[in-house]
């Protein structure tokens, strides 16, 4: 049996689960450590059936700058919901966006949605890898087919070279 997919199917979820085990119990001990040492082997070997494959990181520095614009476009974004919650709401012109998938990953399409959704003014409410589509509420999008090439230009097209899918 690989250590990789029988004991440890997650590693750095097993590490993560550990760390916040000991951080919930705000005391480091040796056996708090232990406590989360097996919590997070344990959780990760009872879910693994519900993991989907995750494809490979082909390009990381990519990944990098693709988090960089994700980050100045949340902090972009919070600054123009506000704008619009505040002001006039006649301004707002919210719709439904049919964003067509390329991605052929699940996982790197749960991905796009959920920078979609983590940026204030969109959230992602369905991912249909069958018809290949993702429904997406858009608070303000005048132009929903400006909307729909922004988001994939700026996000899909990233991830697709990121993990070549």
């Amino acid at each position: 049996m690989k250590l990789r997919t029988g004991l440890l199917p997650q590693p750095v979820m097993t590490l993560l689960i550990t760390f916040l085990w000991v951080v919930i119990v705000s005391r480091f001990t040796l056996g708090s450590l232990v406590m989360g040492a097996l919590v997070g082997l344990a959780v990760p070997l009872l879910v693994r059936a519900f993991w989907v494959d995750r494809p490979v990181m082909r390009r990381p520095l990519l990944a990098l700058g693709l988090l960089a614009r994700v980050l100045g476009d949340i902090v972009v974004a919070n600054i123009e919901v506000a704008r619009l919650v505040l002001g006039p709401t006649a301004r707002l012109r919210p719709t439904w966006l049919d964003l067509p998938l390329e991605l052929e990953s699940p996982y790197v399409a749960t991905i796009l949605c959920s920078i979609v959704s983590l940026t204030p003014g969109t959230v992602s409410v369905d991912i249909d890898m069958a018809g290949r589509r993702a429904r997406i509420h858009a608070l303000n999008a005048p132009d929903p087919e400006a909307a729909i090439a922004t988001i994939k230009r700026r996000y899909e097209a990233p991830l697709k070279e990121i993990f070549r899918c």
